[in-house]
């Protein structure tokens, strides 16, 4: 009977997962307009700055972060918001999962349909603002230790938002402080390949901001759309 239950509760969380992932990217563009909104972004600042190589070379960790990061809020404000407003969360919490498993699978799926995306393609932006060769390796890995945490915190103001109508704007007043730490470390780690340092203290202390945006997040996550829903 446990393995049975273990075989429904799996079904159900990968079929959520697998359901938010086409959603993404089949209606409205979700995740084809974080990836479109980060391309273009970032290649506006050789236009802006000036086609110097050193000084691409030099902001380019921080420019590529500081998108990644924006790009992947820009497709947050629907993350509960369509299955709030049209019941499916209700459903969703009485399911086999319970809130805490539906936050996960949404999570989960935010992060394969958008933030891994923006890492992957990354590299190509690097090229465009001349980012050392010796830097593409730790530029993918901080993304893609890094992007789990942005997802991670952006489920809070997501969740924190679900009954407000237009909350994107409070949504980024709340969670954009609560990403730093996740940006500090990551363009350091970037900024430490580039000065010829090693990059994996940086690396390591991102790991670590995503364990604990992983413990906090998906338990503030639950508690926000519980209220959300009395």
């Amino acid at each position: 009977m446990s393995s049975m239950q273990t075989v429904s509760h799996g079904s159900v969380f990968f079929s959520l997962v697998n359901r938010d992932i086409k959603l993404a990217w089949s209606q409205g563009g979700g995740s084809l307009l974080a990836i479109g909104f980060f391309f273009i972004a970032v290649s506006l600042f050789p236009f802006g700055i000036g086609p110097e190589p050193q000084v691409l070379a030099r902001i380019a960790p921080g420019v590529i972060w500081v998108v990644a990061l924006l790009s992947s809020v820009v497709s947050l404000d629907r993350l509960y918001q369509a299955d709030y407003e049209d019941g499916s969360l209700d459903d969703l919490a009485l399911s086999p999962l319970g809130m805490l498993g539906v936050a996960t699978a949404k999570v989960l799926a935010h992060w394969f349909s958008t933030t891994l995306p923006l890492a992957l393609a990354a590299p190509a932006l690097g090229i465009l603002l001349n980012l050392p060769d010796n830097a593409y390796g730790p530029l993918v890995a901080s993304l893609l230790i890094g992007t789990p945490a942005l997802s991670l915190i952006g489920s809070v103001g997501a969740a924190l938002t679900v009954a407000v109508r237009r909350g994107g704007v409070l949504m980024f007043l709340l969670i954009l402080p609560l990403y730093v730490p996740t940006l500090i470390f990551g363009v350091g780690a970037v900024d430490a390949a580039v000065t010829m340092t090693d990059p994996l203290p940086h690396l390591a202390l991102l790991g670590a901001t995503t364990l604990i945006a992983f413990v906090v997040g998906l338990f503030a996550s639950v508690a926000a759309l519980n209220l959300a829903m009395e």
